[in-house]
């Protein structure tokens, strides 16, 4: 029995040794101290936080830059960003560049602690030492504001540390990024925003059911947990529409809807025209996800019918009789692929909370639609849309006024 025990012990002891190097390997090339910081290296990590979008996750509406303590709600419950100012007791005053470091390439605290992925150093792993020591100089220049970090508000187990260690051990891996050299400059420099400023990952990658990304650089797509709007596959799309999109938040035939609204509003829309280009070019590098439309509509002729007649009364004026709609101002609906996307869930957010682009200084005012949510039912919506889906030669599955209900909770009319 003692020999049982012993070996049983040792075990152990093995297991917690392995979890414990699984989550610090790395932690040495965060060795060292930056110098102090230039005003081309502020100015150089202002632009990064730009193109990381850092303010828009770290600032709550109405509160002070980087101040921390929005909520961004996952399955698990809910994780508040930090304090990113310089304030020495609630912010990050007391850390040095190397602290930063492991924060962005390790997702360990300056105290050790083990920071959540919704801060998503899956990505960040891949930022340059460069880059993490002008990101760090320059929210050294933020205005310090006192505000205490907020206590997350996790079911158990996973807001244990020990539970997060086991998740890290099984789907992190820190790394860096590699430049391909078979690749061109441009096509690197892409690959580098999007993989890790750009963390593009977080919403275009699928998840599993612990919350891990899966293939997060194919960009395949997949449904952003508790918001329902659907991320979609980035790859084979033409590089200059992507570009523009990124730009303005509009092109040819589309627009920049729901979060990723946002990201244009606050991120893209300030970086250089050539990192959007080199993003794009990189984007349209990557396997375009097939798309394989039914044999025929599953939508009954009355579902169709009614459809019409709603979209007849509300959607005719700005999207015309034949669903071309107006150049720069009222999206095609007729050929669009945004339309035939599986699953429609962008269609019904569209429907019932309205559709915003950006205001960006390419498109400074936007044209915008109306919501429909307390004006439509679900079983109106489900028709219309599925007409809209199967009118003018598009062909797509029919959306149910289930889909409708169940998407309907995650909008505020």
């Amino acid at each position: 029995m003692t020999r049982v025990l012993a070996a049983l012990g040792g075990v152990l002891l093995l297991m917690a040794a392995a979890l414990w190097w699984l989550n610090v390997r790395g932690d040495g090339r965060q060795e060292g101290a930056a110098a102090d910081p230039s005003p081309a290296q502020v100015e150089r990590g202002a632009y990064l936080a730009r193109a990381g979008n850092c303010q828009d996750c770290h600032t709550p509406r109405g509160a002070a830059p980087y101040s921390g303590g929005r909520g961004i709600p996952t399955p698990f419950g809910t994780v508040y960003s930090s304090n990113l100012t310089p304030d020495v007791h609630t912010g990050i005053g007391a850390w040095s560049a190397a602290d930063f470091r492991r924060a962005l390439h390790n997702g360990r605290s300056r105290d050790g602690r083990l920071l959540y992925p919704v801060f998503p150093y899956d990505a960040y792993t891949r930022i340059s030492a460069t880059d993490a020591d002008a990101l760090w100089a320059y929210l050294r220049t933020v205005p310090a504001v006192a505000v205490p970090n907020r206590p997350h508000a996790l079911r158990f187990p996973y807001d244990a540390q020990l539970a997060l260690a086991v998740w890290r051990a099984l789907y992190f891996r820190p790394g860096r990024f590699d430049a391909q050299p078979q690749q061109s400059a441009e096509w690197n420099r892409g690959a580098y925003l999007v993989q890790g400023l750009g963390h593009c990952s977080a919403c275009h990658a699928g998840r599993n059911a612990l919350g891990a990304t899966r293939d997060a650089l194919g960009l395949a797509g997949g449904l952003i947990p508790l918001q329902n709007w659907y991320a979609p596959a980035l790859g084979g799309q033409p590089a200059p529409q992507v570009a523009a999109l990124l730009q303005t938040g509009v092109a040819e035939g589309a627009a920049l809807l729901g979060p990723m609204a946002e990201v244009a509003l606050h991120s893209t829309q300030h970086l250089r025209p050539s990192d959007l280009l080199a993003m794009a070019r990189y984007l349209q590098s990557l396997p375009r996800t097939p798309t394989v439309p039914p044999a025929s509509s599953t939508a009954s002729p009355l579902r169709l019918e009614r459809g019409a007649k709603v979209y007849e009364v509300q959607c005719a004026r700005c999207h015309g009789a034949d669903g071309q709609g107006v150049a720069r101002a009222y999206v095609p609906l007729a050929g669009n692929p945004a339309v035939l996307q599986e699953p429609p869930a962008n269609l019904v957010q569209v429907v019932l909370g309205g559709a915003f682009p950006p205001s960006t200084a390419g498109n400074p005012r936007p044209f915008g639609m109306p919501p429909f949510a307390t004006e439509l039912g679900d079983e109106d919506i489900a028709a219309v849309l599925s007409y809209i889906r199967n009118a003018w030669g598009n062909r797509a599955g029919a959306v149910q006024a289930l889909d409708v209900q169940r998407w309907r909770s995650s909008v505020r009319p």
